[in-house]
């Protein structure tokens, strides 16, 4: 009997991209948002897949996909392509992220986050990958998730 799939909570299969699983859209309001509708799947042992859909909002002035597009949508796969990819079901923030820009990002085609397990512990989750646009490299990353008990409450 196969393993049930580790999916990050609330994911449900998306509508229009048969195979891979989201959050649907993310509210309006938040940060997320701006990211745009994330898809991701597991993609064998220990491993995760992540897409994103970059769109002319999420250019800098040179032409590319802004760093900070890059970063923020990195950070995201590492959650969802962490728990893909078998990290332990919990509450996690970000200790720290460290990426490389290989090649600059296009508008109009997916950028996907093929992110590894490296290892789980008890409080941290190390987690190691690589960002492909249209079968080439363009960044690649190393990141550490904290475990936390309580979350924090919500601002004022």
């Amino acid at each position: 009997m196969d393993a049930p799939l580790k999916l990050p909570n609330g994911a449900r299969e998306d509508p229009d991209h048969p195979g891979w699983y989201s959050w649907g859209d993310f509210p309006r309001s938040s940060f997320a948002a701006a990211t745009g509708r994330l898809l991701f799947k597991p993609d064998g042992p220990g491993r995760g897949l992540v897409r994103m859909f970059p769109t002319e909002d999420h250019m800098n002035m040179g032409g590319s996909i802004h760093g900070g597009a890059v970063m923020s949508f990195i950070d995201m796969a590492l959650f969802a392509g962490g728990r893909c990819a078998g990290m332990a079901e919990g509450h996690y923030v970000t200790l720290d992220l460290t990426t490389h820009f290989l090649a600059r990002g296009k508008p109009g085609i997916p950028l996907d986050a093929h992110v590894d397990l490296v290892r789980q512990t008890r409080g941290h989750c190390f987690l190691q990958g690589v960002v492909v646009q249209d079968g080439e490299p363009c960044y690649s990353f190393t990141g550490t998730l904290k475990k936390v008990t309580a979350r924090n409450g919500p601002s004022r």
